[in-house]
């Protein structure tokens, strides 16, 4: 990609192309999916990719692990650091954010993608699945964002981005799933809470995401199976527009709950053809996501 790239592609906007080389990205999550597919974006750039995850060993239903991750990332083009770990565990998130910064010399963006989700309705829903939604979405999102801070501070351009959406109090939403949606904003209201907190500093704090439905695991494990992710849109497209925000000036791009394909048109994208999963797939036919 040049300065001269076309509008129509995410990081060439007719000017100086924005770029994440030399930067460094700890992200949670991030064995496979959307989180892998920012890892691979930012490793294509030459940056330096931290994965904080717990899966050190395959799965028996899921691919990849975060050491197949990190070989994926080199060969991108990036410089990768696996690190073994549970974003819930205060030990594990404090030495993740130490050894990143030990390996790259500091932490330039943090990516909280690490989540998990369970649609069942209040009566059936279990306690410990409600605590791990908890857990994992909104304390492993505020303890990684904390831990974090002081390397953030010292950043020319930090951002913390999360995967969560915006705060629609709307009673199809707040009613659809009671345990899950209090996960996913307590993610959004972390991560705004945080931005607004740390705002003097210089440091930008924003969520996105998506209006339709992305083919990954979940989709297909806890949503609508192999009909869904037929009419889903591969996870590239929340990669591209997560760049797009990591990539801006942290000072006056911050406290937003940005939408994936609004700032992927914002950043000059026509046309999001090229990301449906199924090739052909009109827009109108995809999914829509859940929150919007």
């Amino acid at each position: 990609m040049t300065e001269n790239d076309s509008v129509n592609t995410p990081g060439g906007t007719g000017s100086a192309r924005k770029s994440l080389a030399g930067k460094t990205v700890l992200l949670s999550g991030g064995s496979r999916g959307i989180g892998l597919a920012i890892a691979l974006r930012a490793a294509r750039d030459g940056a330096n990719v931290a994965i904080l995850a717990k899966t050190d060993t395959p799965h028996p239903k899921l691919e990849g692990t975060v050491h197949t991750a990190a070989e994926q990332i080199r060969a991108a083009g990036g410089n990768a650091l696996p690190i073994v770990g549970d974003v819930r565990n205060d030990d594990d998130v404090t030495e993740a954010v130490l050894m990143t910064q030990g390996e790259f010399g500091g932490i330039d963006v943090v990516v909280n993608n690490a989540s998990v989700i369970d649609l069942s309705g209040s009566e059936t829903l279990s306690m410990k699945k409600y605590d791990l939604m908890q857990d994992v979405n909104v304390r492993g999102t505020f303890l990684l964002s904390r831990a974090a801070l002081p390397m953030l501070k010292e950043a020319e351009n930090p951002h913390i981005l999360s995967l969560s959406p915006p705060l629609n109090l709307s009673p199809k939403w707040l009613g659809a799933h009671t345990g899950y949606t209090l996960a996913k904003y307590g993610m959004t209201m972390a991560t705004l809470g945080i931005g607004a907190e740390f705002a003097s500093a210089g440091i930008a704090a924003n969520t996105l995401w998506p209006r339709t439905t992305i083919a990954t695991a979940a989709v297909q494990f806890s949503l609508g199976g192999d009909r869904m992710m037929k009419a889903s849109r591969t996870p590239e497209i929340y990669a591209d527009a997560a760049y797009e925000v990591v990539t801006r000036p942290a000072s006056s791009y911050t406290g937003q709950t940005l939408i994936v394909e609004d700032v992927l048109e914002d950043a000059g994208v026509t046309d999001f053809s090229r990301y449906a999963a199924v090739p052909g797939t009109p827009d109108d036919a995809l999914f829509p996501d859940i929150f919007l």
